[in-house]
């Protein structure tokens, strides 16, 4: 089973010339990953603190629906989280959030399960860079690593990250127990500004990671794996708006490498360039038909 930690929020998606009107849509990085993996058909476990407000009653049965098993849900007493999401002509998208006491980000260490037995835990985003319940969820991923493969995804959102020094130093002790790493281009903009992206990939290869992709949107991935580099074209899309593509992206891919005994760390490490190309690409087909229907509407497996 694979394990997803972190946020699930709602999106409340705002038309730029008529506010009147949002539309709710289940949101939040990790969820949307576990979604995918669950639509896919893997077997996919989401850990998350929901509340027990309409909200949170509403995402808890969006996870169960897409097969999302919630063993380890925290009954959480804070309100859930609010993303309002404003989406641009070309489907690119704006968010702002209301988070301020709420559930997501107030993680214990007695909330997290000691062992497990997962095969992978994917994070990012969020729940892993925000106070309090941050450093809690670095320190089990942490542990965890020694025998369970960690899939990291930085999925920034800089109107809730602060300082950019401190942040950068917080991602680079994550990078240090991730065996995976999925980042867009634009992520690494704001990170590292003015950075070479194929150098950072190089890098962390070089430092032990065993996957590295950088999405590019349109122009496609770059990929690293072992002593391969290569880029793998973005699939053709109809494009709607954005909104959960590179998650859908992430769960695709970790999709891929369990259907394919490449996920387990001794595993992973034997991935071939050949099977990492086959994996992009796959996740590539899942994002396209993600970015074709509005909000983070990932497909099951029966439509690819």
């Amino acid at each position: 089973m694979i394990g997803v930690i972190g946020e699930a929020l709602i999106d409340l998606n705002v038309d730029q010339e008529d506010a009147r009107r949002p539309v709710a849509h289940p949101g939040g990085s990790p969820m949307n990953v576990a979604v995918t993996l669950g639509r896919l058909g893997s077997a996919v476990a989401f850990l998350g603190r929901l509340s027990g407000d309409a909200f949170g009653r509403f995402l808890r049965t969006h996870l169960a629906e897409s097969d999302v098993d919630l063993r380890w849900i925290v009954d959480a007493a804070e309100p859930t989280s609010l993303a309002i999401v404003s989406v641009g002509p070309g489907g690119s998208a704006d968010y702002a959030f209301h988070v301020d006491g709420t559930a997501d980000w107030q993680w214990a260490p007695s909330e997290l399960p000691r062992q497990p037995g997962l095969d992978a835990v994917h994070a990012g985003s969020l729940a892993l860079a925000v106070d309090p319940g941050g450093p809690a969820i670095e320190q089990w991923l942490e542990e965890l690593s020694a025998h369970t493969t960690i899939s990291l995804d930085p999925n920034v959102r800089p109107a809730l990250l602060g300082d950019r020094e401190a942040y950068r130093a917080r991602l680079e002790r994550w990078l240090e127990f991730a065996a995976i790493v999925k980042v867009s281009d634009e992520d690494l903009e704001w990170i590292w500004p003015g950075s070479d992206p194929a150098e950072l990939a190089d890098a962390w290869i070089a430092q032990g990671r065993k996957l590295v992709v950088i999405t590019r949107g349109g122009k496609g991935s770059l990929v690293r794996t072992g002593g391969a580099a290569f880029d793998v074209p973005a699939a053709p899309v109809d494009m709607v708006d954005t909104v959960g593509a590179g998650d859908s992206f992430g769960g695709a891919l970790l999709d891929w490498l369990d259907r394919n005994g490449r996920l387990r760390p001794d595993d992973l490490a034997r991935l071939t360039a050949s099977e990492a190309r086959e994996a992009v690409d796959f996740a590539s087909q899942v994002a396209a038909i993600t970015c074709s229907r509005a909000g983070a509407n990932p497909p099951y497996r029966s439509e690819i």
